[in-house]
């Protein structure tokens, strides 16, 4: 758990809300697989089902919740968007994710465009891609950072 100006300051831009089957399940595995981190409480409906849960991964937020059909609200696949993840350190993430079980989609290699790029789709049904920027672009992004 973390302090309030932290989730205050993850809690911008888009922030990806993804339905799935189990949330409880969900969040201990994004623990495992990304290195995940709850922030707050998780909210439950009577039934104990999740209503909402904020969870950090790599410095962004994903807000997760089970599937509510009496409501209008279906389980989220990874087949309509990409769960994507830009990382300086990419075998570090894809052989965590991996080992944690995900189902590997297109292998972690060395792309056309330079960077390092593979794909997994989590045991929910989400696809997760990884994107490990070329030495080049990660140092030009951390110089203009430090400008």
């Amino acid at each position: 758990m973390s302090s309030a100006s932290d989730y205050k300051r993850l809690m911008r831009g888009v922030i990806p809300y993804a339905t799935v089957e189990g949330a409880d399940k969900a969040i201990e595995f994004y623990t495992r697989a990304f290195g995940a981190v709850l922030h707050g409480e998780v909210a439950r409906s009577e039934d104990g089902r999740v209503l909402n849960a904020s969870i950090e991964i790599n410095d962004g937020m994903v807000m997760l919740m089970d599937p509510f059909p009496e409501h209008g609200s279906a389980r989220s696949t990874g087949s309509n968007f990409l769960l994507q993840l830009v990382i300086a350190d990419g075998d570090l993430w894809w052989n965590r994710a991996v080992e944690a079980g995900c189902e590997v989609v297109s292998l972690f290699k060395l792309e056309f465009w330079g960077d390092r790029f593979g794909r997994v789709r989590d045991p929910f049904g989400l696809e997760w891609a990884f994107n490990e920027p070329a030495a080049a672009k990660q140092q030009a992004t951390a110089k203009s950072l430090a400008d």
